[in-house]
């Protein structure tokens, strides 16, 4: 049973008595303890959708990278949400999108600062899963947002969108630009990176129908989130394959660097770029004719999302179990299968809406 109550009372103690002293008046277990943690255990695993949605809970938010626009957007989305729902938000994470040491110290972190919950993007699902099995046990809930790990290791997964849609999507985008025809790359974050992964998978599915008979995907290239990597990624791409017709790429750090080397090259208007991008990085891109189309979701819904997943939760509204539904804000989600819960189709953002946004 978690006693986050009790634990706030012992630290305190600790702070004004000695060790010692704190350590017997918090410690032993008394009759009401185990009184609770039967009634505990007989309604584990047991969803009330009608629960009452705690306050005061506190969630910690474990992005890819602390620096990178995406997941500030998104991750303010949980902050604001939080707010909303009477709870405390908290962010850490690695500067670097390849630090996956620095991802799994971090959870360790937030278990032993005994949050009430915690929201993860995960750089590499198998580095991380040891870590989030602890959180768990030691009764925290473990929702993952963006990018995700093994069933087993988290509570519910909120996905930016179906990952058929938007692997399946993102080709669809690019055929249409370059008339079904030439040579294709595609430009991803790491090569661990669970959802990249994911969304390529259902790219070359895709690429494996009929239509798309004359288009060949020649290379995937991995610019590991990193701007000035990607940038040199998709000169290099170039330079190997002259004839290239089109790049897609996944990732909103991506995207932007492909754009920025296309824009001030002799392949600008030539070779077409698709993916997931922000609308104000991508906007000059498109208003210069570097780009014709892109799409994404609104990080900062995704972020909402999160937050309100891991408040309903820890409330007991659901467990991630298949078939759950709970609300959040104005919409009732249903969890499908393995405890994902999707966010939505993805928006085809060009030179007629993207003025609409600002993210």
């Amino acid at each position: 049973m978690r006693k986050s109550s009790l634990r706030r009372t012992c630290a305190a103690l600790a702070a004004v008595t000695s060790l010692a002293l704190a350590a017997t008046a918090c410690g032993g277990t008394t009759k009401e303890d185990v009184k609770n943690d039967d009634a505990s255990a007989a309604t584990a695993g047991k969803a009330d959708p009608n629960a009452a949605l705690k306050k005061g809970l506190t969630v910690g938010f474990l992005p890819k990278q602390v620096n990178n626009p995406y997941f500030t957007s998104a991750d303010k989305g949980g902050e604001t949400a939080l707010k909303e729902l009477g709870s405390s938000y908290k962010e850490v994470g690695p500067s670097s999108a390849t630090d996956t040491a620095g991802q799994v110290s971090y959870v360790n972190t937030l278990t032993q600062q005994q949050v009430d919950a915690m929201a993860v993007s995960a750089q590499d699902p198998g580095a991380l899963c040891t870590a989030l099995k602890q959180a768990m046990k030691n009764d925290i809930k473990v929702v993952t947002y963006d990018s995700d790990t093994t069933a087993d290791c988290r509570n519910a997964f909120v996905s930016q969108a179906s990952a058929e849609d938007l692997g399946r999507t993102e080709v669809q985008l690019l055929a249409e630009q370059i008339g079904y025809k030439g040579e294709i790359a595609i430009l991803s974050a790491a090569q661990t990176a669970t959802n990249q992964n994911t969304w390529i998978d259902f790219m070359k599915d895709e690429l494996k129908d009929p239509k798309y008979k004359d288009m060949k995907l020649v290379k995937i290239a991995y610019g590991n989130d990193d701007a000035q990597a990607s940038f040199q990624q998709t000169q290099g791409l170039l330079q190997e394959y002259p004839n290239l017709k089109g790049i897609i790429s996944p990732t909103t750090v991506g995207i932007k660097a492909a754009a920025q080397y296309l824009s001030g090259s002799k392949y600008k208007g030539k070779v077409k770029l698709t993916g997931l991008g922000t609308p104000n990085d991508m906007r000059k891109y498109v208003k210069n004719g570097t780009v014709e189309a892109f799409e994404l979701w609104d990080p900062a819904k995704l972020g909402d999302l999160a937050a309100r997943t891991a408040v309903a939760l820890v409330s007991g509204q659901i467990t991630g179990k298949e078939g759950e539904t709970f609300k959040a804000g104005e919409t009732t989600y249903t969890i499908g299968k393995d405890g994902v819960i999707s966010l939505g189709k993805p928006t085809v953002f060009d030179a007629e809406n993207i003025d609409q946004f600002n993210f």
